[in-house]
């Protein structure tokens, strides 16, 4: 599951980055690196951009750069999360 398809009120976990070399390099800087758990606090009416709460930090992120970012929700069983991040 991407970033981009979670609702408000959703926490996730990331699972792996997918983004292209230069926005995956932002995001692992602002340190939603692999392991982080976050919040969806708010998404815009069309969709983008999309606010996550995580480590005390708001974030806001275009949909686009949401896409490249692979989740697991939280209190959804492992065996039906993508530990690599291999869906497509």
């Amino acid at each position: 599951m991407r970033l981009s398809e979670l609702k408000v009120g959703d926490k996730a976990e990331v699972t792996a980055l997918k983004a292209e070399s230069v926005i995956r390099r932002r995001i692992m800087d602002m340190g939603l690196i692999k392991g982080t758990t976050f919040k969806v606090l708010r998404v815009a009416p069309l969709g983008d951009p999309i606010e996550i709460f995580f480590k005390g930090l708001y974030l806001a992120m275009r949909k686009t750069e949401a896409e490249g970012v692979v989740v697991c929700k939280t209190g959804v069983p492992v065996d039906a999360c993508p530990l690599s991040g291999s869906e497509s």
